[in-house]
């Protein structure tokens, strides 16, 4: 598996090779069932309260750590499976109500990510471009900081997602 990071203009790009068909891959990422075998970083519960794969529909799930539990939700904006995915990425309260971020003060509210797949002799390359929308420049300078945390969370998470399509060799 390759996985290649940059920062450019307050985005994040991240690609990265999995041994996996595209359409594999693309359910991974949006059927219920097969995103709480993998999804969120090592050691976390992951529990999805709602997953409505259409463009205004939303992901909205929790990641649990111990007694800790943070909400999460993507808000759907185009699907083109097994392309692409383009979402709006927030942290939430338990009802979907987008929230500030428990861990940032001045975390951007929105990220708008773009997962793209493409297939190659049997393998899939994601990549991911995502940055701040509606965001103040206090936001945008903490997003562009926090780069590399960005980069750690989703090789743990990619990492799983790794173990899982392996489960399907």
């Amino acid at each position: 598996m390759e996985t290649k990071n940059e920062k450019d203009n307050s985005r994040f790009t991240l690609t990265r090779v999995f041994n996996a068909p595209r359409e594999l891959v693309f359910k991974a990422f949006t059927e219920a069932d097969r995103m709480a075998k993998w999804w969120g970083p090592k050691g976390s519960e992951i529990t999805i309260k709602k997953l409505d794969l259409r463009p205004g529909g939303v992901f909205h799930y929790s990641m649990a750590f111990g007694d800790n539990t943070i909400w999460g939700l993507f808000i759907y904006r185009e699907i083109v499976a097994p392309v692409r995915l383009v979402f709006v990425n927030c942290f939430s309260d338990k009802d979907g109500n987008k929230a500030r971020s428990p861990f940032h003060p001045v975390w951007p509210l929105e990220i708008l990510n773009t997962f793209t797949f493409t297939e190659q002799d049997g393998k899939t390359t994601l990549t991911i471009i995502g940055g701040p929308i509606n965001a103040s420049q206090q936001e945008v300078e903490a997003f562009e900081a926090n780069i590399g945390n960005l980069q750690t969370g989703f090789k743990g998470t990619f990492d799983a997602l790794d173990e899982y399509l392996a489960t399907y060799k």
